[in-house]
């Protein structure tokens, strides 16, 4: 939610593509002076801001969705940010030196180790908040971005209740592929898909999605893969998924928009 937040408020670090841009991270160098040993996380000070404010507030009783939504208007946003649930909902990764908080394994460990198993811990008791629910059925279009699809995307698709709302929508649900001649664009993806058994394509994660999906988006790319996922029941629209400038950026919306 936060890397939405400060994109959506012009003040995200679009070069790391984390974090708030001309952050200082002052913090962490003083704990390090202090031989703290968990300062991998990398937060900047600003950054740390949203964490302490958004810790303080849940403490006091708040849930997650109103201090999302606290955020965001302290920021300037007009722009609705809805958390998938207000419940505990954590991921974890088994890797052979052991079990970790995703966090660690992607930034910590920076994704070294083979993933043996992915864990959502909370998933069978969170629930999602009725504004999620009314926000997906009452929706007049849907789009899944091109996130990975096991931690980022599917931690949302496991929670009870979201699947079902996806199916029941009139609105046209189009995902984008995040997956470009066999390998994500960013982050372990594939090692996540692999891990599952899931061929690391884009047909693979259509496979995912494909019993709510209308409309899957592939790379110009992977325009070989278009009939093979059609046969799963899509639409497929075929762009330049790959956005390396604002135009491409502009351009895959509008693409998106028009599937």
């Amino acid at each position: 939610m936060d890397i939405v937040t400060y994109t959506l408020a012009g003040i995200v670090d679009e070069e790391k593509g984390w974090g708030i841009k001309n952050d200082t991270f002052c913090c962490l160098d003083m704990l390090k002076k202090y031989s703290a040993t968990n300062t991998w996380f990398n937060i900047g000070d600003q950054d740390l801001a949203t964490h302490i404010y958004r810790t303080h507030r849940l403490s006091q009783g708040a849930t997650l969705s109103e201090v999302t939504s606290e955020i965001s208007r302290s920021l300037g946003l007009k722009t609705k940010i809805l958390p998938m649930s207000n419940d505990h909902f954590q991921t974890h990764i088994t890797t052979p030196i052991g079990r970790m908080h995703f966090e660690e394994y992607l930034v910590k460990n920076q994704c070294r180790d083979e993933i043996l198993s992915i864990e959502f811990d909370g998933a069978a008791s969170a629930k999602p908040t009725p504004q999620v629910l009314d926000a997906l059925i009452d929706a007049e279009r849907i789009v899944i971005c091109p996130s990975n699809p096991i931690v980022s995307i599917g931690t949302i698709l496991a929670v009870d209740g979201i699947k079902d709302a996806l199916r029941r929508t009139d609105a046209r649900v189009t995902a984008v592929s995040p997956i470009v001649t066999g390998m994500p664009l960013k982050g372990p993806a594939d090692k996540m898909l692999q891990s599952l058994g899931v061929e690391v394509s884009a047909y693979g994660v259509a496979g995912l999605y494909a019993d709510f999906l209308d409309v899957f988006v592939i790379d110009v790319k992977d325009v070989g893969e278009k009939m093979r996922i059609g046969k799963l029941g899509l639409d497929v629209s075929v762009t330049n998924t790959v956005m390396k400038s604002l135009e491409d950026k502009i351009s895959l919306a509008e693409a998106v928009l028009i599937s």
